[in-house]
């Protein structure tokens, strides 16, 4: 089953008077389960498709379903509320808020959800305590080291047992062995059934995905099945 069906989706932004074509007639189908990295320089329009993807901008034209919801006439309101409950987000410079703790920061989405906070709070601690930090919980983001602090930001986007989970970066700003770590447990999650999207520049992260689009000027130059061992892919064109 299509998760993500996105069907010639283009998108110009207002430069003066000048339109700048962004995205051109881009069509990409995930699979619920998979696990995608969209790749490409700066400027080939990856950062624009992520936006549309996680339903933070909408097409200039085209079409979006998300998990079976089609999305060009949702309102603003309706369009907050379906992100809220099928995206969990994953972000570079991870995004926590400094003064909450690792199970606070953990319960937001929750909150903006309408759980209650018995429920949120154990969900909260169940959560950390499968990404091997729950003996964090209490622990704010300054006393966690940049990995620490990318799983509080991982429990974050899964706590709501989100349809998709959208990597923005995730380890630009970790080192190279930690930023391994972070992938391994991307991958560990996407083997237990999460639908992953990851937004990369770096050939070397995105081989670590089961599929590769290659994106540049704006439109898919490249769509690759990954062929792996044991789940570790051997080989990657972009």
């Amino acid at each position: 089953m299509d998760l993500i069906e996105l069907s010639n989706i283009s998108k110009v932004y207002a430069q003066g008077d000048q339109p700048i074509l962004v995205l051109e007639n881009v069509s990409l189908s995930v699979t619920t389960g998979d696990f995608i990295a969209i790749v490409g320089p700066s400027g080939s329009g990856k950062s624009t498709l992520m936006n549309m993807i996680g339903l933070l901008d909408v097409p200039s034209s085209g079409s979006y379903i998300l998990d079976g919801v089609a999305t060009e006439k949702l309102s603003d309101n309706q369009m907050a509320e379906l992100r809220n409950k099928k995206i969990g987000f994953i972000f570079q410079q991870f995004n926590l808020l400094p003064k909450l703790t690792a199970v606070e920061n953990v319960e937001l989405p929750m909150i903006y959800a309408g759980y209650d906070k018995k429920r949120r709070r154990e969900i909260a601690h169940a959560t950390l305590e499968s990404l091997g930090m729950g003996k964090h919980g209490h622990h704010r983001p300054n006393q966690l080291s940049g990995g620490q602090q990318q799983r509080v930001a991982i429990g974050r986007a899964l706590a709501i047992s989100p349809s998709l989970m959208l990597a923005d970066e995730p380890t630009g700003a970790l080192d190279s062995k930690t930023g391994i770590e972070v992938l391994d447990l991307l991958m560990e999650l996407n083997e237990k059934g999460n639908t992953i999207v990851l937004i990369t520049h770096d050939a070397n992260i995105a081989k670590h995905a089961k599929r590769v689009i290659s994106i540049r000027d704006g439109r898919i130059v490249g769509d690759e099945r990954m062929i792996s061992l044991n789940y570790r892919p051997i080989g990657v064109k972009v």
